[in-house]
């Protein structure tokens, strides 16, 4: 299994997210938090599962919550490195100014 490094304003990403999500509904932001964190699970037990989207950036869809986590594979460590949890309906771009 690979390990994973969430980046700084990826973790943003989900703060933000999981805040938002609590407004809506008490313990929705926990539910998000808990799906980021099985997704990225998942990826790291299958890095190549998800397509290339960009350049060397990969992306994979929540289950329930539309978001798509970013992230690329570093095969000399054996690690995953998220760089953001994007809600899909936002512009693509915002990850390549990280």
């Amino acid at each position: 299994m690979y390990k994973s490094i969430i980046l700084p304003l990826a973790k943003e990403d989900i703060r933000e997210a999981a805040i938002w999500y609590n407004k809506q509904q008490n313990g929705l932001g926990k539910r998000f938090t808990a799906e980021v964190r099985e997704n990225v699970h998942f990826i790291r037990q299958n890095p190549k599962a998800s397509y290339i989207r960009y350049n060397r950036v990969r992306t994979a869809v929540l289950n329930v919550f539309p978001f798509m986590v970013h992230y690329t594979i570093d095969e000399k460590n054996k690690t995953i490195i998220v760089s953001a949890v994007l809600h899909t309906s936002r512009n693509p771009e915002l990850w390549e100014n990280r």
